[in-house]
């Protein structure tokens, strides 16, 4: 065995190097963001929460290249986060009425 076909030998080794249109980044803080803004609309029922977290969860999944999906996991994740805390946050006054049920007399007012 020759040295040159050897892959142990130190002097063939290349250093690692990305593509120039690759940032060197850490993980994404808008998802993580947005999934904190989603947890909390869905904890205190504050409908208003939803929209920064959507609108945070539209940007992490704008701005995501393949080197934040590995090491930082899907900003699909923040998105759909999001739409669960508009869901949670405005379902409730389409579902719940102020109507009393049928069947039942309302209370009189006056003595």
């Amino acid at each position: 065995m020759s040295s040159a076909d050897d892959p142990r030998d130190a002097s063939l080794e290349t250093k690692l190097t990305m593509p120039k249109t690759w940032v060197m980044g850490g993980p994404d803080g808008l998802s993580a963001l947005s999934m904190l803004f989603a947890g909390a609309v869905m904890v205190t029922r504050n409908r208003w929460l939803g929209w920064p977290a959507t609108l945070l969860g539209i940007s992490s999944f704008i701005n995501q290249h393949p080197l934040r999906t590995k090491d930082g996991g899907s900003s699909w994740t923040g998105l759909a986060m999001a739409g669960g805390s508009l869901a949670t946050g405005y379902l409730p006054m389409f579902i719940i009425s102020s109507l009393p049920p049928p069947g039942q007399v309302p209370l009189p007012t006056t003595p």
